[in-house]
């Protein structure tokens, strides 16, 4: 405390005030505001690129709304970037609306973001998340422990705030930050005396940890200090500087122009740009990987927009939330959670509750105890998903703007939480939201990702589930070179694509993504590439591999109106290749590829049904050439016994083949003459794959499994159980279950296959009249010919033939 019992106050006539902050600190942001009334300077200098001078205005205009970011991108490479964020409790903002509601300037002083973009495109990669700060701690610190502490050379990170609660007793920094600053106010009247103690404490750090200095670390202080010089000669010594505590010391230091200049000589540079983007708390946060966060944000921002009674405001909050999940919460469990948070800062010697004592009696109070519910209100209120606003006005690449004119015409704002978008092609809102979404994932802007949808699976429905990161932003920046709207952009990125593919399986999901997108400029582009890249390629895989998509993009151009015929041509063209290259593709395979080849025979089967239904003049009937491959393939002894027994299941399913032919040719591959796992690999490819109902409903089947398992060599058993294990394993538990009982139960007095299921309900020769019966007044119901106007009763074979 020397510096404040010598001080006592702002050391006027002593150079600049200088304002060591903690990045994103609620303590921090309202010790700015009351040191800056007190001083009252005429210029305020903050840590920050200087590029964004010219976009501190817009911080006042009445649309800006934080968390934001400054971000700065490479005009030659818009992936290259880097952000700075503010949040509404950051000091930096703090003295920034502070200036601009004053009228007086403010500046930003840090080493511009041209050297540091440059920094980045030298190293392995981009730098990350608030450029040079990326790697500091909330307060920032890169130096070499002392060498009895570390004899290793390379330079490495300190976090100021955890040596100094380690030295005061605290084993978390957070908990200590709180009760150091948080709860502390402005040093008992004097608002200059916290940056005062900070100062000191720093510049203690600073000697303990001398020597390993980071290289832009000293580059950055010697900028500022040359700017700090500039602003003096302009102004005098009335100014205050607002920069990351760490760098007090070295600021205050007295250094040569000279040597300034010479740090800062030869610093790499590229042109770059600046703007403001949304941001969001959950950014702002450690875990999403940015290195100045913090680890609630959430909680410092109700900290710093509620000084009075933030304890019991904040259980009222997680009240609320806990309500909206139908959780039994009353006034009552808020008022014992205040006592018991109290009681808690009282027995750990604090003092005021913080976020430590006020989750302690949230998950005692009001979750029972239970982790489950507390991880909710972690995430939503601890975090949180505040999503800041910039205006209209803010600088932006013309995709940008575009972009924001589509998401108001489509009424499809961007928002941080993760929400689910249902959206019925049939209207032409939802028709266009899809074409944009469609569009941007093509450009890489992942801001939708789609989805299964719920309760349909018609064409005519979407389902998407859309969450905006401030990434994004970077991603639209990066995607602007591709041209100046979406549909632009859209464009000349697939027909780029096209050229650059490898496989053909990338080019048929590009034609696919195009007709979802509805390209019509680049569906031609990419179809000339299509086809030139089908005609050359010979391996069956890849052209079954490439059908489905083809076969999908057709049912997608239905449901959007859209001319499909050049693509139903490639797509028939793709079939007949593989009719003809299939069956000797499937000779002398190993298991794994086998299997991979029967993936492709199930995705091509579902295929040519679509393609095929209704036929499509010139191309023949594809169904029953597909028939014909799939009987070939069961019936050749050289081609391995998965695929033949699902040429046998997927003939079966048509009805191309009896169920009596059916099971002939299983009772041929489950004969004594055929080893065990070949047997095994034939049933795995007949009832594989949802095939347990075939096994439930055809006691004849069941029996052929039972009587061969049975029968299987006690040595083989061991090689064979795998298999089987891996089929019936897929099986839903109730299908298992039935299975099981109906083995259980055994042949009936008829003996023989066919009696495995006699005496078990449902499974009789003959329909259960009485059963069935059963089921009748359900089924009026439903119909509604129970109600009035009815006409009475209707016999039960008018009933069915109304269910029909």
């Amino acid at each position: 405390m020397r510096g404040v019992e010598e001080a006592g106050g702002r050391p006027h006539g002593a150079g600049p005030l200088l304002l060591g902050v903690r990045h994103h600190g609620p303590g921090s942001a309202r010790a700015v505001r009351a040191a800056l009334e007190a001083a009252r300077p005429r210029v305020v200098l903050i840590e920050g690129p200087p590029e964004a001078d010219a976009l501190i205005p817009l911080a006042a205009d009445h649309d800006m709304r934080p968390p934001v970011a400054l971000l700065a991108h490479a005009v030659d490479e818009p992936g290259r970037s880097a952000f700075w964020p503010l949040a509404g409790f950051s000091p930096e903002w703090v003295a920034i609306r502070w200036a601009l509601e004053h009228d007086v300037p403010a500046r930003f002083i840090d080493l511009p973001a041209t050297h540091t973009l440059a920094w980045g495109r030298d190293d392995a990669g981009p730098p990350a998340d608030g450029g040079a700060d990326a790697e500091g701690s909330a307060v920032e610190g890169t130096a070499e422990p002392p060498a009895e502490a570390c004899p290793a050379e390379a330079p490495v990170r300190v976090d100021p705030l955890a040596v100094l609660a380690e030295a005061a007793g605290y084993d978390d920094p957070e908990r200590w930050w709180e009760d150091m600053v948080e709860h502390r106010g402005t040093g008992g009247g004097d608002a200059f005396a916290p940056f005062l103690v900070l100062e000191e404490a720093m510049d203690a750090l600073r000697e303990a940890y001398a020597g390993g200095e980071d290289h832009r670390d000293l580059a950055r202080e010697a900028y500022m200090r040359l700017q700090v010089r500039a602003a003096q000669r302009e102004f005098g010594d009335d100014l205050a500087v607002v920069c990351g505590a760490w760098h007090v010391p070295a600021l205050r230091r007295k250094a040569t122009v000279a040597a300034d200049r010479a740090l800062l000589k030869g610093l790499p540079r590229v042109k770059a740009d600046m703007t403001w983007v949304p941001w969001t708390h959950r950014r702002l946060s450690r875990a999403s990987g940015y290195g100045a966060g913090i680890d609630s944000p959430g909680w410092y921002s109700h900290l710093f927009d509620v000084p009075d009674r933030p304890v019991e405001r904040w259980l009222t909050k997680v009240a609320g939330l806990l309500r909206e999940e139908d959780r039994i919460v009353s006034s009552a469990h808020v008022i014992e959670a205040v006592r018991l948070a109290g009681t808690l800062a009282a027995m750990r010697g604090r003092p005021l509750p913080g976020l430590g004592e006020t989750t302690d009696a949230v998950r005692a109070v009001m979750c029972d105890g239970s982790d489950v519910p507390l991880a909710l209100v972690h995430d939503r209120l601890v975090v949180g998903d505040v999503l800041g606003a910039v205006p209209e006005a803010a600088p932006a690449v013309p995709l940008q703007r575009d972009l924001a004119r589509l998401q108001r015409r489509l009424r499809l704002k961007p928002e941080a939480p993760e929400r689910d978008l249902e959206l019925d092609l049939r209207k032409e809102t939802d028709a266009g939201r899809s074409r944009l979404l469609h569009r941007l994932r093509l450009l890489g802007v992942g801001w939708g990702e789609p989805t299964a949808s719920r309760g349909s699976t018609g064409t005519f429905r979407e389902t998407w589930r859309l969450r905006w990161d401030p990434e994004l932003s970077v991603r639209v920046a990066e995607a602007g070179v591709w041209g100046t709207t979406v549909l632009a952009a859209a464009t000349a990125r697939a027909e780029a694509d096209a050229a650059a593919a490898q496989a053909l399986a990338e080019i048929t999901a590009l034609a696919e993504r195009c007709l979802l997108a509805e390209l019509p400029d680049a569906l031609p582009v990419v179809m000339r590439a299509l086809a030139d890249r089908a005609a050359l390629d010979a391996d069956v895989g890849h052209l079954a591999q490439a059908l489905p998509a083809l076969v999908r993009s057709l049912r997608y151009g239905d449901v959007r109106g859209t001319d499909t015929e050049a693509l139903a041509g490639v797509a028939a063209g793709l079939a007949e290749r593989i009719f003809v290259g299939l069956p000797p593709a499937c000779v002398a395979l190993d298991a794994d590829a086998a299997e991979e080849i029967r993936r492709h025979v199930d995705a091509v089967h579902g295929a040519v049904a679509l393609l095929d239904d209704p036929p499509k003049a010139g191309h023949g009937d594809l169904r029953a050439r597909w028939h014909t491959v799939l009987r070939t393939l069961s019936g050749r002894d050289t081609v391995a016994g998965v695929l033949r027994g699902r040429a046998v299941r997927l003939l079966l399913d048509d009805g191309e083949v009896e169920q009596e032919q059916a099971a002939r040719l299983m009772s041929l591959a489950l004969s004594p003459g055929t080893p065990p796992a070949d047997a095994a690999a034939w049933i795995e490819g007949f009832v594989g794959g949802g095939g347990g109902m075939l096994l439930v409903h055809d006691e004849r089947l069941l029996g052929l499994v039972d009587d061969w398992l049975t029968g299987v060599p006690a040595q083989a058993f061991t090689d064979v159980l795998p298999l089987l294990r891996r089929t019936f394993s897929a099986y839903e538990p109730g299908v298992r279950r039935t299975l099981g009982e109906l083995v259980r139960r055994g042949p009936g007095p008829g003996g023989g296959a066919g009696g495995l299921t006699g005496g078990v309900p449902g499974f009789a020769e003959e329909p259960d009249q009485e059963r069935a019966d059963a089921v009748l007044p359900v089924l009026r119901l439903l119909l509604g010919l129970d109600g009035p106007g009815s006409g009475g009763e209707k016999p039960g074979n008018e009933l069915a033939e109304v269910a029909g």
